[in-house]
């Protein structure tokens, strides 16, 4: 591996004192020659809704016009609705547009020399912020709005907002062509748009480049406030506001958790400012819990990649060994520890092995060897532990993923494991400080589970007692929504898939509208113990903004995890929600153009904002010599990880399959952006010991904000064959059942239900036709026999021979 450090120059060289105890490779200047000179996060809590202003001043300290790109992370849940631009006493209000169209206009905007700035989103929870024509001696500063909810559970309110993009595995074989974005990292067919989430990280010991400054008021608007803990930052508090102290460094998550005594059911509305329309919100208790769980099956998946190495890891291996030892006889699991490897505990069997006290003790004590090392695949174990629950009929199913979530490759993992997923419960337990939580709550969302985020030890055993207890069954399903004296907008509600009540976790649904905001919801379902759930709330009218913020917010995210999965004809419908609701999401950016020019030419030095190293993440252990000096080692510190990110030195002889770095060839850095005097930039190009690794799937997902690339989709891949196939497994398992009880069946034809909707998203032909009117009946209001009847009979008819169109639904005939 070659690391080349650009020397500096003579002005840059001026400002370095000379500090001898310092020793080799430390990093010490009076003032940075980075853009970014001050990052101000002013969050205004209210009850469960947080208001937040991001303020990012960009300065410039050379002879020559700038333009500087910052990625950086935003709460995954938090809605953008806002950005405004100031230079020289000038300030301009951001406008929202598609983001090929911003991208022109703010390109053409820098080609001309005027001042102009553009903030897009790449993922749920990284942004790419650029600001152009900055000139010497200038200041530009950009502010973005955000309005976003606070989870509540077991009596708290978490406020979280990130500070720091980690560094990301990314899988796949390099792309030819320039880099979509400024990062580091090449664009791969994995992950087409690697080099926008990659940017540079800072060497150790280079000093604090940015003034950090975050305060928080919090309102509790009428419910009743305890104690507030920040868990990671030491906070102060004064006059009612709580900041952290000034010189600290934007390398980790600051987290706020406020305990709220538990509130009452709600339903509001909030009408729009024009029209007859407005949004919706639901809040809905659990019952107390009474009948006992039934017994599950339980995968567990553990992340021991080389990003885990440090605290995670340790903290991991508790995490996991806890969701072991809450394990009963009477349940089964599996145990897969994976990086680009997957091992399972020795002495037990290949698939699901009883809970007994052996087994866990063997399941724990190879949790307890396990390390950090190697690169992240997760796409491989995922399918694996989702496959071993295929057949846990009369089971609940359960799958457990723990890890950082820093991977590249979100779409098309999300692409991939959407149709396996079904009725499995999937939880997440994100550990780090700079977790990417916006992938791990996608995950979370599309298997009905729930995401936990562990920024410290501290945290483990409050998030490990939540997690647990919601293992088992939820204490409600088979929910449905019914409105009275109100009109609910059909298709608008988020989440559309209604999850199960959980203990100590309410229920949240939000949509759409349309008429008076008057009337009540009924929600009803059943129990464990196979009893009528049903409760009914008044709908009050309130004037409250941030729930139709947050509503588009939820219900883009919707939308773009559908679009992920193979339905490309919601993209128009993605950028209409988006403008309309002035919400921002991946095929939309904020621009803002100063109209005057102030450089003729409009010729810039573009510089990429480095970041920090997240905190808890272990320094390079490659040595690191002055500036202007080529370094080389035999072997990266850190094979098969992220670029930068927890370097360790490996053993001479990785094992088998284990991937390395090679040093990039001409051809490859021939396009390479300029590496700034800060930063680390390695690029890897995995070889195995042996031979290449397995190349990733040539098929690229649907990726957002750049050209899409050939690849097919859902329904491009699956032909009538394999689906005929899988429906008449399907029609066995419900013949094999058909003495069960009642609410066993119900259970049975909901988790078919949603298996078939996953499944048929992308498939709209004629011969799926008796599938897709099976579903319509299966989620409506027909009777219990009707639907099982109806169910058996279509999806023994399909998988045996080739669908015809019907004259008339199926079940009538």
């Amino acid at each position: 591996m070659i690391i080349y450090v650009n020397p500096m120059g003579p002005g840059e060289l001026a400002r370095v004192r000379e500090l001898p105890e310092s020793g080799l490779g430390a990093m010490r200047t009076e003032r940075g020659n980075l853009p970014l000179d001050r990052l101000d996060v002013s969050a205004a809590i209210s009850g469960l809704i947080a208001r937040t202003e991001v303020t990012a001043e960009f300065v410039n300290t050379h002879d020559t016009a700038l333009e500087a790109t910052y990625v950086f992370p935003l709460p995954d849940r938090a809605a953008v609705t806002g950005m405004t631009m100031t230079a020289d006493d000038r300030t301009v209000t951001a406008d929202l547009r598609e983001r090929a169209a911003a991208r022109e206009q703010y390109d053409t905007a820098v080609a001309a020399g005027q001042r102009a700035s553009i903030a897009e989103e790449d993922r749920p929870d990284v942004f790419t912020m650029r600001a152009g024509n900055i000139l010497p001696g200038e200041r530009i500063v950009v502010w973005l709005r955000l309005v976003g909810p606070l989870p509540f559970e077991d009596g708290a309110a978490t406020f979280r907002f990130p500070l720091v993009v980690a560094p990301r595995y990314i899988p796949g074989a390099p792309l030819p062509g320039p880099y979509a974005g400024d990062g580091q990292t090449p664009d791969t067919d994995a992950v087409p748009d690697a080099s926008r989430i990659s940017p540079p990280v800072l060497l150790p010991g280079f000093p604090n480049p940015l003034r950090l400054s975050l305060s928080v008021t919090v309102d509790p608007a009428g419910l009743e406030l305890g104690e507030v803990r920040s868990s990671l930052h030491a906070v102060t508090e004064q006059d009612g506001t709580l900041r952290i102290a000034p010189g600290e460094r934007a390398d980790r998550d600051f987290v706020l958790r406020l305990a709220y005594a538990p509130g009452g059911q709600t339903a509001v509305a909030v009408p729009d400012d024009e029209g007859h329309e407005g949004t919706w919100q639901l809040v809905v208790l659990p019952p107390e819990e009474a009948a006992a769980p039934r017994p599950k099956d339980v995968v567990l998946l553990l992340d021991r990649s080389g990003s885990m190495g440090g605290w995670k890891m340790v903290a991991a291996r508790r995490a996991a060994a806890r969701v072991i030892d809450t394990l009963t006889t009477a349940d089964r699991f599996a145990v897969l520890t994976f990086d680009h490897q997957v091992e399972r505990p020795a002495g037990l069997e290949s698939g699901l092995s009883e809970a007994t006290d052996r087994n866990r003790y063997r399941a724990v004590e190879h949790l307890a060897r396990a390390d950090a090392r190697g690169g992240t695949e997760l796409l491989g174990p995922l399918a694996t532990g989702l496959g071993l629950l295929t057949d846990s009929t009369g089971r609940d199913r359960v799958l457990v993923l723990v890890t950082d979530g820093q991977v590249g490759n979100e779409d098309q993992i999300v692409h991939k494991v959407t149709p396996l997923i079904g009725s499995t419960r999937l939880h997440t337990i994100g550990i780090d400080r700079a977790v990417n939580a916006g992938f791990l709550g996608r995950l979370a969302a599309l298997g009905a589970g729930r995401a936990e985020l562990v920024e410290s030890e501290d945290r483990l055993d409050d998030a490990m007692e939540h997690i647990h207890r919601r293992i088992g069954a939820p204490l409600v399903t088979g929910l449905s929504l019914a409105a009275e004296g109100f009109s609910p907008i059909e298709g608008t509600r988020t989440p559309q898939r209604i999850p199960g009540l959980y203990p100590g976790v309410p229920l949240v649904l939000s949509g759409r509208y349309v008429g008076a905001a008057a009337g009540s919801f009924t929600v009803t379902g059943r129990s464990r113990d196979d009893q009528d759930f049903r409760t009914t709330v008044a709908v009050q009218e309130r004037k409250e903004p941030a729930v139709t913020k947050q509503w588009a917010r939820a219900r883009l995210r919707d939308m773009e995890d559908a679009y992920t999965a193979g339905n490309d004809a919601l993209e128009p419908r993605i950028m209409e929600t988006s403008l309309r609701f002035g919400v921002l999401c991946r095929f939309t950016a904020f621009v803002a153009v100063d109209e005057r020019v102030v450089n003729e030419g409009g010729q810039v030095r573009k510089v990429t904002q480095p970041v920090e190293m997240p905190s808890g993440w272990e320094p390079p252990a490659a040595p690191i010599a002055a500036a202007g000096m080529i370094l080389s080692a035999a072997q990266s510190p850190f094979p098969g990880g992220p670029v930068g990110a927890a370097p360790r030195i490996m053993p001479p002889s990785p094992p088998p399959g284990a991937p390395r770095f090679a040093p990039a060839g001409a051809e490859e850095t021939s396009h390479r952006k300029s590496v700034h005097p800060t930063s680390l930039d390695t690029t890897p190009d995995f070889l195995a010991a042996g031979g290449p690794m397995p190349a990733a799937p040539a098929a690229a997902p649907r990726g957002f904000g750049r050209s899409r690339r050939p690849g097919g989709t859902l329904g491009g891949e699956t032909s009538i064959a394999e689906v005929r196939e899988l429906v008449a497994v399907e029609a066995g398992r419900l013949r094999d059942a058909a003495d069960r009880p009642g609410y066993e069946r119900r259970d049975l034809l909901e988790d078919l239900a949603s298996r078939l909707t996953v499944l048929l998203t992308p498939l709209s032909g004629e011969e799926f036709a008796p599938l897709h009117e099976l579903v319509a009946l299966l989620t409506g209001e027909a009777s219990l026999d009707e639907k099982w009847s109806a169910a058996v009979r279509v999806l023994t008819d399909f998988g045996a021979a080739p669908a015809k169109p019907a004259a008339k639904p199926f079940w009538k005939r």
